[in-house]
């Protein structure tokens, strides 16, 4: 740290003697920026910025409603804001109150980098290799068993999933030692764009059969437009599909292999996403999160999110929260899809 401030002081100096100075201290402040404890500036100014995904990723995160009260948005990421803002408020000895911002969810590493956010949820993988994902960190798991999946329409695409699995079960390839890598050959495949589902189909499918989605809503609605290329199969989040195919689009099914288990391609636990340099931050959000754990708080909100019967709307208006409703109206336009193209 000392070494730093001194490299600090003489570029200082230096811009002194250079024109351009106030580009330099940009520089400056971008190479070593000059802040405190992340968590004692949250308690100073009794605010947490927290991020969201706009998109609806259910039961994470639900549309948002309007309700008497205002706006209101709900689902289990959303209590998880609230769990944990009440356990902060009572380790900085005040009221924390959450300041939600709902966005798109590319723009939420950038946001966050960008030092708008303090943290950011919307059941993202904490094992996804990305470029775009550089300069985060992430916190203890605070849901376990997610991965990524596949719906289809089609039980002829199923079909030929399974036959894909056995096939190179059977006679494996160098290039292709997993057989669910192998699995979605030959098929056209939907993904939300810079997901975990994109990144991997980015590493892992042909472009040339990839068609790239602004929201998982607009994966549906492009499918059931029956614009070509036709869409074999939406790949995403497997909780997030499971919950969709049961309860919401029922006329797709997941994949599955031929016992009937759901098909991972690659699995992941889900965890809060900080700022890279936020330790004292991360080292605050693993203690809650281990803290609900332990006393079953998590488990409950799993089985309560993802388990029991409910109509969402009505939880929102009796627990959900408020956010800023500027830009409610692009909440709505859930975006368009396009075939991938190689640069």
């Amino acid at each position: 740290m000392r070494a730093s401030r001194v490299r600090v002081g003489w570029m200082a100096v230096l811009c002194l003697c250079l024109p351009g100075c106030g580009l330099l201290i940009d520089a400056v402040e971008h190479v070593w920026p000059v802040s405190g404890n992340k968590v004692d500036i949250i308690c100073e100014r009794e605010r947490v910025q927290v991020g969201l995904a706009m998109e609806p990723f259910r039961p994470f995160v639900f549309p948002t409603i309007w309700t008497d009260e205002g706006a209101r948005v709900t689902g289990l990421d959303v209590e998880l804001v609230r769990a944990m803002t009440d356990e902060l408020s009572r380790r900085c000895g005040r009221t924390v109150t959450p300041v939600l911002h709902l966005v798109r969810f590319r723009d939420l590493f950038r946001l966050l980098n960008e030092g708008h956010l303090d943290w950011f949820m919307s059941a993202v993988a904490i094992n996804t290799p990305a470029p775009a994902r550089a300069g985060v960190a992430y916190s203890l798991p605070y849901f376990y068993g997610g991965g990524i999946s596949g719906i289809t329409t089609s039980p002829a695409v199923l079909e030929r999933v399974r036959a894909n699995v056995r096939e190179q079960a059977i006679h494996p390839t160098p290039d292709r030692l997993a057989a669910t890598s192998h699995a979605l050959d030959g098929l056209t495949i939907a993904v939300q764009d810079e997901t975990s589902a994109y990144y991997y189909a980015e590493a892992n499918l042909s472009p040339h059969r990839l068609i790239l989605c602004d929201s998982l809503p607009a994966a549906f609605e492009y499918a059931d437009s029956q614009a070509e290329p036709r869409v074999d199969v939406i790949l995403g989040a497997q909780p997030v599909l499971e919950y969709m195919v049961k309860r919401v689009r029922k006329d797709w099914s997941p994949l599955t292999r031929e016992n009937g288990r759901p098909l991972f391609l690659t699995k992941a636990d889900y965890g809060v996403v900080v700022a890279e340099e936020s330790y004292h931050l991360r080292w605050l959000l693993n203690d809650l999160l281990l803290k609900l754990d332990e006393s079953g708080r998590l488990r409950e909100m799993r089985t309560r999110w993802l388990d029991e019967e409910y109509a969402f709307p009505r939880r929102a208006s009796l627990e959900g929260l408020s956010f800023d409703v500027e830009r409610m109206a692009a909440h709505y336009a859930q975006g368009t899809c396009r075939l991938k193209v190689e640069p």
